[in-house]
Parts: C-alpha cells; sequence; structure tokens
C-alpha cells in the first residue's frame, strides 16, 4: 500500500514538473482527451442517407428539394463571387481577383493543351462547370449541411402480409393483424429531412450537367462538319467494300453506345464520389463526433477539386474529339469562330 502511495506521489510530481515545463503542449494534449471524453456524451443524430434528394415541405411540391434549394445558393455565391471580381478590377490584380484569374489561367492553358485554337469556344462552358461544380462539392464540409434540417412527419405504410395472422370467422378464412402490428400502424414517425445537402449528391443534377454537356458536344460537332457528323453513328454509312464496310458498320454501333454511355459515366461519376464521401463524413461524425473527422474533411476538399477537374478535362476531350478531322485537326471554321 506504501508502494502504491508512493508511485501516485511520484507520478503526479513529475506530471506537473512537465506540466509547468510544456504548458502549449499539455493544453493540446488535455484538450484532445476532453474533446474525445466528450464525444462519448455528446452524439449527432443517426446519419440519414437518402439516394435521391428529399422534399423540403411536407404538404408542398415534391420538386423543391434540399439539393435544389442548395443549387440556388451555389448560384447566389457565384454571382457574387463574379461580382467581387470584376466590379474594381485592376491591371495589376490582387486579393480574390488574382486567385480567380490564376484559375481561369489554368483552366484555359489546360483548353488549349486539349483543345488548341477552338479552345475559345469551349472554355467559357468548362469554366462555368469546373467552378459550379468546385462550390457544389464543397459543400458537404459546411458545417449545418446534412445535419440542421425540418422534423417531418411519416406516415407508417400498410403492415405486409407476413406480418398479419390467419384466423377463421363463420367457416371463412380471414387475415387479422395482430394488436402490435396495428399500433405499429397507426404510429406516426417523426424523420429529420436536411435543409442542405450538396447538388452533386442528387442524380438530377449530375445527369443533368451530363445530358447538357453531350447536347453541347454534338451540337459543335454538326457546327464543325455538318450533317454528315452523325455518319460515324450510322452503320449503313461505312466506308469500305464487303467484310471491311461490315467492321466499319460494327465500330459504327461501337461508336453510338459509346457515346450514349459517356452520359452515365459522367453522371456516375460524379455522384459516386460525392455521395460517398457524404456517407463517410456523417457516419465518422456519428461514431466519434469530435476531431476523427478532421482529417475526412481535408480528403473531401481534395475529392471535391479533383471530381470538378475530372468533369471539365473529360468535357474538353469530348469536345475536341467531336470536332477533330483525320489527323486530330480542327476543320478551318471551328479554329476561325
Amino acid at each position: 500500500m506504501e508502494s502504491i502511495k508512493k508511485y501516485l506521489n511520484n507520478l503526479y510530481a513529475r506530471t506537473q514538473a512537465y506540466v509547468r515545463a510544456h504548458p502549449r503542449q499539455t493544453t493540446i494534449i488535455a484538450s484532445v482527451v476532453v474533446l474525445l471524453l466528450l464525444s462519448l456524451v455528446i452524439r449527432v443524430p443517426q446519419p440519414h442517407v437518402s439516394i435521391a434528394g428529399e422534399a423540403l415541405l411536407e404538404n408542398g411540391p415534391a420538386w423543391f428539394t434540399n439539393t435544389l434549394l442548395t443549387t440556388f445558393v451555389v448560384d447566389i455565391i457565384l454571382l457574387v463571387l463574379v461580382w467581387f471580381v470584376t466590379h474594381n478590377m485592376n491591371l495589376i490584380p490582387s486579393g480574390l481577383q488574382n486567385v480567380v484569374e490564376a484559375i481561369l489561367e489554368f483552366l484555359y492553358n489546360l483548353a488549349e493543351s486539349i483543345a488548341g485554337k477552338a479552345a475559345s469556344i469551349y472554355f467559357p462552358w468548362s469554366a462555368s462547370i469546373f467552378l459550379f461544380l468546385l462550390i457544389c462539392n464543397w459543400t458537404s464540409i459546411i458545417p449545418g449541411v446534412g445535419s440542421i434540417g425540418i422534423i417531418h412527419t411519416v406516415h407508417t405504410s400498410e403492415t405486409h402480409l407476413l406480418s398479419d395472422q390467419l384466423a377463421m370467422a363463420g367457416g371463412k378464412l380471414m387475415l387479422v393483424k395482430s394488436a402490435a402490428v396495428q399500433a405499429a400502424a397507426a404510429a406516426d414517425k417523426k424523420e429529420l429531412v436536411p435543409l442542405f445537402r450538396p447538388p452533386s449528391t442528387d442524380l438530377n443534377l449530375t445527369f443533368a450537367l451530363a445530358i447538357s454537356t453531350m447536347i453541347l458536344v454534338q451540337y459543335y460537332g454538326v457546327k464543325a462538319f455538318g450533317a454528315s457528323y452523325f455518319d460515324k453513328f450510322l452503320p449503313w454509312k461505312a466506308k469500305g467494300a464487303g467484310l471491311m464496310k461490315g467492321i466499319n458498320g460494327f465500330v459504327s454501333v461501337l461508336e453510338l453506345i459509346s457515346e450514349l454511355s459517356r452520359i452515365l459515366t459522367f453522371a456516375f461519376r460524379l455522384f459516386g464520389n460525392i455521395f460517398a464521401g457524404e456517407v463517410v463524413l456523417a457516419t465518422l461524425a456519428f461514431l466519434v463526433t469530435f476531431l476523427v473527422p478532421i482529417p475526412f474533411y481535408g480528403l473531401e476538399v481534395m475529392v471535391g477539386v479533383i471530381q470538378a477537374f475530372v468533369f471539365t478535362m473529360l468535357s474538353l476531350i469530348f469536345f475536341a474529339l467531336a470536332t477533330s478531322g483525320h489527323g486530330g485537326e480542327h476543320p478551318e471554321g471551328v479554329e476561325q469562330h
């Protein structure tokens, strides 16, 4: 007993000495320990995962979803950003103007490296998509997005046959609900619908961007080559004779399938990465409220940039492929547009 007391006194003395010698490190360690202990007491609600955007108004239009509301907010942020950058531009940029010009210069150089002289045609769309998606993706790391919401009353649906009991009355068989099942069916369930949700986690947005981009790809292709642009998709327009015509016709079918599949790859790549990140952040915050999710927030910042960049780069590549002639050269009319 005396040895234990002596050991504890010695430990206390060494701790006091360390605290006096390293006050900053002690404060950091104490803060970490306190936050981890608070994580056992302060818990966030159980993650609410929904693939589709959810209607905000309980008795309102189904199209007014939390992802749509966040899209409006992103649009406003972009407009305000453009106003701040352009309302008082200087020949020698600084501050926010310098940051935005650096981003746009990088994107334009990227467009030039892919599309050559035709970069100025595709740049406005690709740059707008990049900035829009970048802010959309980063909304997932804003505090309150996905966690602050509106309580909706969800009426439970009718019970399944498996919850019923078979009974006989008056010589006839009938299904009778048990008291427990009837009580559960009558009870209303409360559900939190997030007020804001990252727009990129809604397939409606990702498909809208993918379809719009591919429509523009076809538009620029027709603008460059006229109606003959569609010849590469039509088997009966295949060049060659005999076996070669059959092979080229089969390649035309593959070209058409490839063009349509680009919409799917565009939409699902963006949706899958951002939606998975949202689920990971929500799950980690539910398991450990403080500190542990922080590195994953940093990872989401990087993923948001990468996904916006990939979408932009692929759109530029598809534009360039659609307007390229033999040898990868752009038609003269496209370059001089």
